[in-house]
């Protein structure tokens, strides 16, 4: 994981040994996608095949690969992954 979320730079907790990090760092994560949300495509059904980190799209009624089954919601990607 970076120190910064991908959109708006918020700083992340560094790893300790309670473990509050990964509660506060995925509220960070959730934060980083809404606040300002802006969505690259809507009603696409393919996943890209090399999306940036912070990329945001809304899914169609019939998504494949990675995305199939989440029909109505948004992808968004970070960590490498959807």
């Amino acid at each position: 994981m970076t120190d910064l979320s991908p959109r708006l730079s918020l700083p992340y907790l560094q790893p300790s040994q309670a473990q509050k990090h990964v509660t506060h760092n995925e509220a960070l994560v959730q934060l980083d996608a809404l606040v300002q949300l802006s969505v690259l495509t809507f009603e696409v059904s393919t996943p890209p095949s090399q999306p940036a980190e912070g990329e945001i799209y809304a899914l169609g009624p019939a998504p494949t690969g990675d995305w199939a089954g989440q029909e109505g919601k948004l992808a968004i990607r970070g960590e490498n992954a959807w």
